[in-house]
């Protein structure tokens, strides 16, 4: 426990990232990104299953490309749709190809080439997306600190509700250490965390805000568990060990990966239909 608190205190200077967003918060993400699928795929690489890393990276590169190039100012504003759909295509088509090497590939390599490159890579690219709303004129930009508070909220008083509180087992065979008391007090955490963000910063967006601290609760404890399943299946502990405490960057952010779409897309089709 001590490792992990200690891990986690060295960590909250990156909220200062997010404070100021813009460019510096955009070269966070890609650099998520870009270690995130790399011990995503050294993960599958366990198993014998061999994805292109040289698409993943080519990928994360031109999605983040695009953005700057779509964005306010570049030389194709306005039509980030088209633009996405593109990198879309891209993606499933390099994935593809990577397969015509018939007699030195199998599926799982092509498979787990293009669920990197949207599971790690696009899912963190919401940040981004949220981040980028401040050009507008509302405070929806702002929500962008509800995937980091769902997310590391739920985590961390999900640890500590299901270490004190915990006896009922909550998914045994993906993470046997996970408690239901555990993730009731995540959820609640969140909601908590949500609500007093909500109260000081937005409130004209608290209700929203708590709406989405359960949401992301809920969420984010999928996030966790899927990332769990991952690493079961890849016979794996932790992607990685660059955080000491906490493991590789994925360990750290695998429920940022859920929170961020759904933050984004609550935005989207919730407060600005």
């Amino acid at each position: 426990m001590k490792t992990r608190i200690i891990s986690g205190l060295i960590m909250l200077p990156l909220l200062a990232v997010v404070y100021f967003g813009g460019y510096l918060l955009t070269a966070a993400c890609f650099l998520v990104g870009l270690l995130g699928i790399g011990e995503f795929y050294r993960g599958f690489e366990s198993l014998k299953v061999h994805p292109s890393h040289t698409a993943g990276y080519a990928m994360l590169a031109a999605l983040y490309a695009l953005h700057l190039l779509s964005g306010y100012g570049g030389v194709f504003y306005g039509s980030r749709e088209t633009l996405t759909m593109l990198w879309f295509f891209l993606s499933v088509l390099f994935s593809l190809l990577y397969l015509f090497r018939i007699e030195e590939r199998s599926l799982e390599d092509g498979l787990a080439t293009v669920t990197g490159i949207f599971y790690v890579i696009f899912f963190s690219y919401h940040v981004v997306l949220i981040d980028e709303l401040r050009t507008g004129q509302n405070d929806y930009h702002l929500l962008v600190w509800l995937v980091f508070l769902t997310a590391f909220g739920t985590d961390i008083m999900a640890y500590f509700s299901g270490y004190f509180f915990g006896k009922h087992k909550l998914c045994p065979k993906i993470s046997p250490k996970k408690t239901v008391e555990g993730s009731v007090g995540g959820v609640l955490g969140s909601v908590i965390l949500c609500g007093v963000f909500g109260w000081f910063v937005v409130p004209q967006l608290l209700i929203h805000c708590m709406v989405i601290g359960v949401l992301g609760g809920v969420v984010s404890q999928f996030g966790d568990l899927t990332a769990s399943i991952f690493k079961r299946k890849m016979g794996i502990k932790d992607y990685g060990n660059l955080i000491p405490g906490h493991g590789g960057i994925l360990d750290r952010f695998d429920s940022v990966l859920f929170t961020a779409p759904l933050v984004y897309y609550y935005i989207a089709l919730v407060l600005m239909r």
